[in-house]
């Protein structure tokens, strides 16, 4: 517990408001998207640096835990109170403080949404490359922290790609600006990279300058159907070894399909077992050649069914059911969980095979989605946190999976970090000599261990 004179000084900072002692009040803050619920002591929510470095100065002092938090959509259990201590969203600190149009960068807040990005740049011709599923309420402070990625990471890559500045507040409370607004930079170590991905361990990002890109003039989204899932794995290979560089490319299996099937107008035909959602942009003239070429690569793996978005509108409603089934797995299940294993793309096939049989072997009820252009498979799992007989064989499916993803040469996540979820598999993809590097990072920054305790960063005991 953290003592009222703490509190009291905590009060002072970023006032009476700002820090939730409440239960009720600190509800929301007791889980995020992993649903496993560690209620904190207490909730902070500065908004100006200045209250996040005086906050740390006094957690650091008196040995009390902090964990950063964007929006809690996170779906790995990184942004919970493992050991107790301080919660801080960084949702108020949400400006945008500068978009730079000449030198195609932005300056923002960590609490600023990637959708309210999106649109802020726009009327720049310009577009910030991420965009997770939970683009329309999660954080860019949280994107860089976990190195978010989303459909159009195939072309555009992760936040990691996008990010050239940071400003941090250290463990200690001292504020410090890496970084710069150039488009090369060799100049030292590449600091701004350390933190991105580090699932706020390290220290607290309280803005960041992201490199924007051009808006492209056009957009097409081919929206394949195919009888079985080989067929639609084999023309993923096919487009992917084609030479076409699709911004995003996501794959559905039959589960997923019957769950969104309706959705905002979206009709699949009959025997529809696999869908590709296949998104290409660029010059007018490219990519409508480049349609016809995809479109014959899924004509020549016997797909049932194309459908070609051409405008803004189509190629919402195309999206928009993709996107919805966050959303839609509430009228199914009682608790979702989706994994996050990456493989490279020519085992797409070999571990899709393998999911299918792990969910036969423990019958689980388990769809399955992609983003199949760069490996990264998102079984989404069907379940009841309350049902201990079946989460056991959750987890006996998690472990099994992820050694078969690394076994093919892939990585424990994509896009979603380790967080809880994956804590315990680390020791399968890392050797001890990298464990021991990254932890004598975190005790260098963090000596007393007050940020996101509780990771896979923690000293062993």
């Amino acid at each position: 517990m953290i003592s009222v004179s703490i509190i009291e000084e905590i009060i002072k900072v970023v006032g009476e408001k700002w820090c939730l002692t409440d239960p009720a009040d600190m509800a929301t803050y007791a889980f995020d998207g992993f649903f496993k619920d560690y209620t904190p002591d207490a909730v902070v929510l500065p908004k100006k640096t200045a209250e996040v470095s005086d906050v740390l100065q006094i957690a650091n002092r008196e040995k009390i835990n902090i964990v950063p938090r964007g929006a809690g959509t996170n779906l790995s259990g990184t942004s919970v109170a493992r050991r107790g201590g301080m919660i801080m969203p960084l949702t108020r600190m949400d400006r945008i403080i500068e978009i730079d149009s000449v030198n195609r960068c932005a300056i923002v807040q960590p609490g600023v949404v990637n959708a309210e990005l999106q649109k802020a740049v726009e009327p720049f011709d310009l577009m910030y490359g991420p965009d997770p599923s939970s683009w329309y309420v999660s954080t860019v402070g949280g994107n860089i922290s976990l190195n978010a990625g989303g459909p159009r990471a195939l072309k555009y890559g992760s936040a990691r790609d996008h990010l050239i500045g940071l400003e941090v507040v250290r463990a200690n409370g001292e504020i410090v600006k890496i970084g710069s607004k150039t488009s090369k930079n060799a100049a030292g170590l590449d600091l701004p990279h350390l933190f991105c991905g580090a699932e706020g361990t390290l220290g607290i990002i309280t803005e960041a300058t992201v490199r924007l890109i051009p808006l492209p003039e056009a957009k097409h989204t081919l929206q394949a159907v195919f009888g079985n899932l080989d067929d639609a794995c084999e023309a993923v290979s096919e487009i992917v070894s084609s030479g076409i560089i699709p911004s995003a490319m996501d794959l559905l299996d039959q589960i997923l399909i019957n769950l969104i099937q309706g959705y905002g107008g979206v009709q699949f035909p009959d025997g529809a077992s696999a869908l590709l959602l296949i998104e290409i942009d660029g010059h007018p003239q490219a990519i409508e050649q480049e349609s016809e070429k995809i479109k014959q690569i899924c004509h020549n793996n016997h797909a049932i069914d194309i459908v070609l978005a051409r405008t803004p509108e189509e190629n919402e409603v195309v999206w928009r059911a993709r996107r919805s089934i966050g959303g839609t797995f509430s009228k199914v299940c009682k608790t979702l969980i989706n994994e996050d294993a990456t493989v490279p793309v020519s085992s797409l096939p070999d571990i899709m095979k393998k999911v299918l049989a792990l969910r036969e072997k423990y019958k689980l009820n388990i769809g399955i989605m992609a983003h199949a252009g760069d490996g990264n498979l998102h079984p989404s799992i069907m379940t009841d946190a309350q049902n201990q007989d079946e989460m056991k064989r959750v987890d006996q499916f998690a472990e099994e999976l992820y050694r078969e993803a690394l076994s093919l040469g892939g990585s424990l996540s994509g896009e979603h970090g380790i967080g809880l979820a994956k804590k315990s598999f680390m020791s399968m993809q890392f050797e001890e000599t990298a464990l021991k590097m990254m932890r004598e990072i975190k005790r260098l920054l963090d000596p007393n261990n007050i940020l996101n305790p509780g990771s896979y960063l923690d000293e062993e005991r």
